[in-house]
């Protein structure tokens, strides 16, 4: 691509040299800046309408509702002033609200300035200002300091232009990639819920399971309620604020969502052992089921121990200890389709949806013999790594097509390209 003739100094540290005749300025010389208000769920609730109300969040373009009025029209930039997503710029248009967690820019000078090249550069400079502390903020005043180049107009809206055409197409590349993982994920499901019902056994005779709405199973394969497969008991006390850096392994609830996989055998969080002697240990091959969760699907949510040491588990977890079956067959059983269907049925709760022990002891498997157990277990792991190792690569070139986009765009608005 070709550069300008000559350059500049910025005097901005993360940008460098500019080509000599763009200006510099500061957001709130050449903008005006203000701010949305308080709306909230229960407005949106009452006043359903046609116009999109924007928030501190960044899915869905920010949006949290519509309502029947408008607070702004035309051409604006938002940002978000608070939290996580603290100096997110968007380009809106048209009749929109914003609440008080968003900031609100317009040009001074509309023949000085090209709203949509604003976004480009705002989304790489606010970074540098945004504070960080226990909630990060950029708030207007901040927002008013940042620098900001300014190319004439007509280079803005050249550069806003090609931006928009190029960002457009390597999304939609990163799109597509993001449905194949999903689809990737869709067949590992399927797998696993494939083989620890039907197994894998292409050539396997069946026979009715006595289940209406399951179907046949192999023929040398029975159906058992998983009280018969083993016995249950419950983990005990261990709150986050006794954990420690070093001491004996532990479990909370929380953890079987966001910290381990099916299986686990290392173990993040420790407790001393004077909390350990108030809660409930365990041994390898146990089995830990999630008591609550946001959706039936979390509910009953299991994880195996694997380790050969004694760990420790909380409160509202409930544990399994299989005496005749394989665990990681059954953990891969317990988390098919077939059994969350079985769960649900049973779970009990609106906000919160609970499951006990009473209700997963009648839950009911498909079990074949536990040589087969073994077999299944080692294919659906070889899927596994198969499945995994793709999307990995596929997650590899979906971080280098966002690095390129970010990079592209530092090219462009800074001027270390030429698009026009």
């Amino acid at each position: 691509m070709k550069k300008y003739d000559k350059y500049k100094d910025s005097g901005i540290e993360w940008i460098g040299e500019i080509p000599e005749y763009w200006e510099i300025a500061t957001v709130g010389r050449i903008s005006n800046l203000g701010r949305g208000r308080v709306i909230s769920h229960i407005e949106i609730e009452n006043n359903h309408g046609k116009y999109p109300v924007y928030s501190s969040q960044t899915e869905n373009e920010g949006i949290m509702g519509f309502i029947n009025t408008f607070d702004f029209e035309g051409e604006y930039v938002t940002w978000t002033t608070d939290g996580a997503n603290a100096g997110t710029v968007f380009y809106r248009e048209g009749k929109f609200n914003c609440t008080n967690v968003c900031g609100t820019i317009q040009p001074k000078n509309w023949n000085r300035v090209e709203v949509k090249y604003l976004p480009y550069y705002l989304n790489l400079g606010t970074k540098y200002s945004v504070r960080l502390d226990i909630n990060p903020k950029l708030m207007n005043n901040m927002m008013s300091k940042i620098p900001i180049i300014i190319p004439p107009k007509t280079e803005q809206t050249a550069i806003a232009n090609y931006l928009d055409d190029k960002t457009e197409k390597i999304d939609t590349l990163i799109e597509k990639k993001e449905k194949l993982i999903e689809l990737y994920k869709e067949e590992r499901t399927a797998t696993i819920n494939h083989a620890v019902t039907k197994g894998i056994d292409p050539d396997a005779k069946f026979k009715p399971s006595g289940i209406d709405w399951f179907g046949g199973i192999p023929e040398h394969w029975e159906i058992r309620r998983l009280a018969t497969l083993g016995f249950f008991t419950k983990g005990m006390g261990i709150s986050r604020s006794e954990l420690i850096e070093q001491g004996l392994p532990a479990i909370l609830y929380g953890d079987i969502y966001t910290k381990y996989n099916i299986k686990t055998s290392n173990i993040v969080n420790h407790i001393s052992p004077e909390t350990a002697r108030g809660s409930k240990a365990i041994n390898k091959g146990d089995i830990l089921f999630t008591g609550s969760g946001e959706t039936v699907e979390d509910i009953g949510k299991n994880i195996v121990y694997l380790g050969n040491h004694i760990v420790y588990v909380g409160g509202d977890i409930i544990i399994f200890t299989p005496s005749i079956c394989d665990s990681l067959f059954l953990s891969y059983s317990l988390n098919s389709n077939f059994v969350i269907f079985q769960k649900a049925r049973n779970a009990r709760g609106e906000i919160i949806v609970h499951t006990y022990s009473s209700k997963l002891r009648d839950i009911v498997l498909p079990i074949p013999p536990i040589g087969e157990q073994n077999v299944i277990v080692k294919h659906i792991e070889k899927e596994n790594q198969r499945i995994d190792a793709t999307i990995s690569e596929i997650q590899k070139e979906i971080e280098l097509l966002k690095e390129y986009k970010t990079s592209l765009i530092y090219e462009v608005v800074t001027g270390k390209v030429k698009v026009i």
